[in-house]
């Protein structure tokens, strides 16, 4: 399934996306995507209706964050090695591990706003993993039983924020729209390998990262797992995992966003983000 939440920001309401590509809602038999509605018998309860069933959503309503209730965003940084060697930095041996405020969650096509005074706003594509089901001290064999899907995630930074003021990458990495999900949720039953999957980002209509998730260091099995033996993941919890090569700061000379910017990505089988690069 492909599950939605469309309407407009702050109003939206749960939905799912038919074989034709239409929206169809969800609000007679859900309150909303969030909560034990992504565990494995709340999503086999919405699969057990007829989708025929399900009343169509006219026109093209605004698409918000596929899940609600987002208790934490946990990014890996560093996962690919060819993104590793354009930054200048070392591959990891072990998951390297940073937060990203849930205030920076946006839609998947709503406008990114640049912080005041930045300069050094960056791009990086990521496959984002969503909690189903709370996850504490589980093995890598068990890890993907506790996933409840997979979207499309861009992990905006400022890299001045994030490599200049301290040290903390938190503070170049949570502004507000940095953290852009969806369009929607594809479910784990649908995703057949999440080892396997094409990622892509263009600004301006320039392809600047192509990459796929079987070149990740640590994979998503292996990322849940890791996780859980520090912090209980709980339904809802966002992973990013991490972004390929092509970001603006390894760039000779380096590129970063400016107002009037117009970017698209996407991740095979999981949709695209479109989105404008304004002012703060």
């Amino acid at each position: 399934m492909k599950l939605v939440r469309y309407g407009q920001k702050g109003d939206e309401k749960p939905g799912l996306i038919d074989d034709d590509g239409a929206v169809r809602d969800l609000s007679g038999l859900v309150a909303d995507i969030s909560g034990d509605i992504l565990s494995s018998d709340g999503l086999k309860a919405i699969a057990a209706h007829s989708v025929k069933d399900l009343p169509v959503v006219e026109g093209k309503p605004r698409l918000g964050i596929p899940v609600t209730g987002i208790g934490k965003i946990i990014c890996i940084g560093l996962n690919y090695s060819d993104h590793a060697k354009e930054v200048g930095a070392q591959p990891p041996s072990e998951p390297v591990i940073f937060m990203k405020a849930t205030s920076a969650l946006t839609g998947p096509s709503d406008d990114i706003k640049l912080p005041k005074n930045s300069s050094h706003t960056d791009w990086e594509v990521e496959l984002a993993v969503v909690i189903g089901e709370k996850a504490s001290y589980v093995s890598e064999e068990n890890a993907l039983a506790h996933v409840a899907g997979y979207s499309v995630f861009i992990d905006f930074s400022e890299r001045d924020y994030q490599n200049k003021r301290g040290g903390q990458w938190t503070k170049g990495k949570s502004c507000d729209t940095f953290a852009p999900l969806g369009p929607w949720l594809v479910t784990r039953d649908a995703v057949v390998d999440p080892q396997r999957l094409g990622l892509w980002l263009d600004v301006d209509g320039r392809r600047k990262q192509y990459g796929n998730t079987e070149l990740m260091i640590f994979g998503v099995a292996h990322i849940v797992s890791y996780l859980s033996q520090f912090m209980t993941l709980h339904p809802g919890d966002v992973i990013a995992t991490g972004t390929p090569p092509g970001v603006g700061h390894g760039m000779d000379p380096p590129e970063y966003l400016r107002a009037g910017n117009r970017l698209e990505c996407g991740i095979d089988g999981l949709g695209t983000q479109n989105h404008f690069v304004v002012a703060a």
